[in-house]
């Protein structure tokens, strides 16, 4: 088992009139992923109000703050218990036996063109042996063709933009996996969440995007950058796309600051938890919904 320990500060100074916002950033809780403590805290005395999809597992708050300087911080500490399997093992699952719930997750969307990539997935990857192997072998496609480079892309960005421009951010590089996977009938969602164990050279610790495909009845874990650690992942939610899953919406004349994250890795041998660690196996944190 992985303990993680996370916060989420976001300012924000809001001009004229009370604006409303919705967040998406409370840890989510799966079969895998459980809470240890939450709290979240607003500098403005107003009420919050909590929601969770039942269908995805999403967390959102919704509130409406007066002029002036808005605060939400968010701390929690979570618990992961992963799922692990051989790669061997993992398979594709046919279009017939998948659940109805992750059927959304194999057409097109806003930002996963994968009608546009049929033709580029079945030449690279179509020939490939289907199951765990092939989606790697995308995954590290994607890697090989797209450099990491921070404010290199924008809220329009779409996965061809991104196969044109061969640069991006985590939530390019998602998108093209993403898009690439459904081009060859494989489900594959996009993940936000919070990293533990990238390489400070990226940055400070931010928000982090990753893919999760449907195969032998879970949602395994991917992450097109190479950066994270797969078991130093938290995630908050999950969706066709980035437009899924915001961490924030802004409804209202607003200025925003950068956000800040801080993340750290707990230990506790006696009590079975260990730091996260690099892992050639299958990664899974939920099943079949």
């Amino acid at each position: 088992m992985v303990r993680l320990k996370f916060f989420i500060e976001l300012n924000y100074e809001i001009d004229y009139a009370p604006a409303d916002f919705i967040f998406n950033i409370h840890a989510a809780q799966t079969q895998s992923q459980s809470l240890v403590t939450e709290n979240l805290q607003v500098n403005q005395p107003i009420p919050t109000s909590l929601y969770t999809d039942p269908v995805r597992g999403n967390r959102y708050v919704r509130l409406r703050a007066n002029p002036g300087k808005l605060t939400v911080r968010y701390d929690a500490t979570v618990d992961i218990v992963h799922h692990i399997a051989s790669p061997d093992s993992v398979q594709e699952v046919p279009i017939a036996e998948v659940p109805w719930e992750a059927l959304p997750y194999i057409y097109p969307s806003r930002y996963c063109q994968s009608d546009r990539l049929q033709h580029l997935a079945n030449s690279e990857f179509g020939a490939l042996q289907p199951g765990y192997w092939r989606v790697r072998a995308i995954q590290d496609w994607v890697k090989r063709q797209t450099r990491f480079v921070s404010g290199s892309s924008n809220a329009t960005t779409s996965a061809v933009d991104t196969l044109v421009e061969q640069v991006g951010v985590c939530r390019d590089f998602a998108h093209l996996m993403i898009a690439l996977c459904r081009a060859l009938n494989i489900p594959a969602r996009f993940a936000t969440g919070i990293d533990y164990g990238a390489d400070p050279i990226f940055g400070p610790t931010d928000f982090h995007a990753y893919v999760e495909t449907f195969l032998s009845g879970r949602w395994y874990l991917f992450d097109a950058t190479g950066m994270a650690l797969p078991t130093g992942l938290i995630r908050l939610g999950v969706g066709r796309d980035a437009a899924d899953v915001s961490f924030a919406t802004i409804f209202g004349s607003v200025r925003s600051e950068p956000p800040v994250i801080g993340i750290e890795a707990i230990e506790d041998s006696e009590s079975g938890i260990v730091l996260p660690y690099a892992c050639v196996d299958a990664i899974s944190t939920h099943d079949g919904n």
